[in-house]
């Protein structure tokens, strides 16, 4: 499944979490999940789709990009 949401927080671990519309539960992402985008080029706000998958905690996103 796709999305689209923003960045909610980062980490300086390289992680951190999106907000989506409709959606009470914030998605992890890692920064080794980016397409074309670097960790340090994401800031709170930022506009980015991805690919919903089941991590070992529950929904994560992957394929992240800048929308």
């Amino acid at each position: 499944m796709t999305g689209e949401g923003k960045v909610k927080t980062k980490t300086e671990k390289g992680f951190g979490f999106i907000e989506r519309e409709n959606e009470d539960k914030d998605l992890f992402f890692h920064s080794n999940s980016l397409e074309g985008v670097t960790f340090d080029e994401l800031e709170a706000g930022t506009a980015v789709t991805f690919t919903v998958v089941n991590g070992d905690k529950g929904p994560a996103a992957e394929n992240v990009k800048l929308a």
